[in-house]
């Protein structure tokens, strides 16, 4: 009789409990789900890469629902089908049906917009996973906050220069802890390293204890990022025409430039650099991952948003793209660390880059503040998507830097997607719902997210740097900003900031200048296939269009092309 009462008094405990946590989730908006970035299988007929667009004349588009739908506990697949063409007159794309998740498994949300629970692997972007602690009795005290957005037991920290890696590892030995990696980051002038304690000992003990040593300058978590895509679950049929190419008014920019001898350097996933849509385009590669991993979907799609140049058209078709693998792991995931990400910063500015687009987001960090400060300082364009984490999320980083523009990600009828941040750091929105992009393996993909509308931005930034290659970043940033579409609220809101860019009316904006900049003089200057694509009957079509001499023409012609405010 006892047991059974001690029965039901347990099991009413549990189910006060369970409702009073159901409780609190709905009422601080929490919900249980798996964010997925899910490609949809498109039919796709597209005759030529590049469509002959008359001014103030869209492009047909047909689309079905924008908005994010988000499915609990969803067990990612992959699915790779390759479709032949019935006919050679009326070709049909091979596509890809992925449901990598990109982001860690969850069942609680943390105030950035990430989750709570800890994914294993170490932040040197091996995907091993972590050891766990070996003392007894002395598990790691990491606050849940903190463990959610950094890996657990790791440190990035500034080391004396001076300390050879022998005396580094000595140093680390001295603390309980192990030098993963170290390396000069001459970038922000400093030496930096990433050690992972070793003996068990509680995160912050551990801290301090290495903090008060003289051979160090600085110490913060190894704090994760990840990529900034996201899918409707379910996936359906549709006829996706390039929409984001009449909101931006790429066809009319092309009669005048292509993002030749302009270096993009896209810090992403895998980039499959043998894709159709991507030939001769990616110039330079740098694992910084040291993984060796393969293509990547999210990595090859905003490569392609940026340079795609066959069936498919890029905001920048001539550009030159530097391949930064930042991103990688297990299950199908993509994450990142500081360390990996401060490494990927320095190869760019190191190398010649003078835009960057970084579509991942993460908390603020300060190691990475620094290097986005330097880059700033260096001349780079400084591209970042929003984040996906919704009305709720603070501001998330880089993108939040004051340094960097960020992006926010709109549908076809120039609507805010759901998914993406709001905050008086927006610079700019672009389209980022059902975007047509390639994906691995020759096939293609339909995405969402601001990943690709920063994807976009940073193209157009490379047709302004073609146009005019002394052009600054604030003065980049600035036109970029007068001549964007208003939407939404009039003027600048915290939903699409100053609205969305029309590259035909940016690059109107900035005087002609045909000087070579030093970053291409090494370098080939035109793809090998740039006169060959400009024989395309489309592009021919596209050139035909009148040009603007003087700023009165520009006033005329930019009224009548432009799309109607929403």
């Amino acid at each position: 009789m006892m047991r059974k009462s001690e029965s039901k008094l347990r099991a009413g405990a549990y189910a006060s409990s369970a409702g009073a946590g159901l409780l609190l989730a709905a009422c601080l908006g929490i919900g249980v789900a798996d964010a997925q970035a899910i490609m949809r299988t498109p039919t796709i007929s597209v005759p030529t890469r590049t469509p002959t667009i008359s001014p103030g004349v869209a492009a047909r588009v047909v689309g079905g629902d924008h908005g994010p739908h988000v499915t609990p506990h969803v067990t990612p697949t992959v699915h790779t089908i390759a479709r032949i063409a019935p006919n050679s007159v009326n070709p049909v794309l091979p596509y890809a049906r992925y449901s990598p998740n990109l982001y860690p498994a969850c069942s609680n949300g943390y105030r950035d917009g990430e989750c709570l629970g800890q994914p294993n692997g170490g932040g040197d972007g091996s995907g091993r996973s972590a050891k766990k602690s070996a003392g007894k009795g002395r598990g790691n005290a990491t606050p849940l906050a903190l463990s959610s957005r950094s890996f657990a037991n790791e440190f990035v920290a500034e080391i004396d220069g001076a300390l050879s890696p022998a005396e580094a590892d000595e140093l680390a030995r001295r603390h309980g802890l192990t030098r993963v990696s170290s390396e000069n980051v001459p970038l922000i002038g400093a030496t930096v390293g990433l050690f992972r304690i070793s003996d068990g000992r509680p995160y912050d003990a551990a801290r301090r204890e290495f903090a008060a040593d003289g051979s160090v300058r600085s110490l913060q978590p190894n704090f994760r990022y990840v990529l900034q895509d996201q899918k409707p679950a379910v996936p359906t049929e549709g006829d996706p025409a390039q929409y984001a190419l009449s909101k931006l008014r790429l066809p009319q920019a092309h009669t005048l430039v292509h993002g030749a001898n302009v270096t993009v350097a896209v810090i992403d996933s895998g980039i499959d650099a043998k894709h159709p849509e991507l030939a001769n385009s990616i110039t330079d590669v740098f694992d910084a991952l040291g993984s060796g991993e393969g293509a990547h979907i999210h990595g090859t799609g905003i490569a392609g948003a940026i340079v795609a140049h066959a069936k498919l058209m890029g905001s920048a078709p001539e550009a030159r793209i530097i391949a930064i693998r930042a991103f990688g792991g297990t299950a199908g995931g993509a994450e990142s660390s500081s360390y990996v990400i401060l490494r990927s910063l320095n190869y760019a500015a190191e190398h010649g880059a003078q835009i960057v687009n970084m579509s991942f987001a993460g908390p603020k960090d300060a190691v990475i503040e620094r290097a986005i400060a330097a880059s700033a300082e260096r001349g780079l364009v400084l591209i970042a998507a929003a984040g996906n984490a919704g009305a709720k999320s603070p501001p998330l980083y880089p993108a939040a830097n004051p340094n960097v523009i960020a992006v926010s990600a709109t549908d076809q009828q120039d609507k805010l997607f759901t998914a993406s941040n709001r905050g008086n750091y927006v610079a700019l929105a672009a389209p980022g719902v059902d975007i047509f992009l390639p994906a691995p393996d020759g096939k293609y993909q339909i995405t969402s997210g601001t990943s690709f509308s920063a994807a976009y931005v940073s193209g157009v930034a490379a047709l302004l740097l073609e146009r005019n290659y002394a052009l600054k970043p604030e003065a980049l940033r600035m036109t970029l900003a007068k001549t964007a579409r208003d939407l939404g609220s009039p003027g600048r809101d915290d939903l699409y900031g100053d609205g969305e860019p029309d590259a035909f009316a940016a690059v109107m904006a900035i005087p002609a200048d045909g000087t070579t900049p030093v970053a291409a003089a090494s370098a080939t200057l035109k793809r090998e296939d740039a006169g060959k694509r400009r024989e395309d009957p489309g592009i021919r079509a596209l050139e035909q269009q009148p040009s603007l001499s003087d700023s009165g023409d520009k006033s005329t012609i930019l009224q009548a092309d432009r799309p109607p405010a929403q």
